[in-house]
């Protein structure tokens, strides 16, 4: 399951999943980055807790990904925390 979290001017979508077990049995989640193109998407998603990109396809550049880095090290608890919750719950 993919839960939504947010979505910037230029259309990058961030969507985070709901907690998984790895093959050590410890918790994992992924966070994805999305944007659409005339030819498909940008796409690079982040593992937590090693912060790994595990997927990348397009054109984000490496300034893009930094932020996006940034982003998921600052957000790792509330993604776990809403990940737990179900997505966030907005009124």
């Amino acid at each position: 399951m993919m839960y939504p979290f947010c979505k910037y001017s230029d259309g990058t979508e961030v969507v985070f999943s709901d907690i998984k077990k790895n093959d050590n049995d410890e918790e994992i989640l992924y966070i994805h980055f999305e944007r659409p193109t005339e030819n498909g998407f940008d796409s690079v998603r982040f593992e937590l807790p090693s912060y790994n990109i595990v997927y990348i396809d397009g054109n984000y550049t490496n300034d893009e990904i930094e932020m996006f880095k940034k982003i998921v090290e600052k957000g790792a608890p509330y993604f776990y925390k809403w990940s737990r919750e179900g997505g966030i719950k907005i009124a």
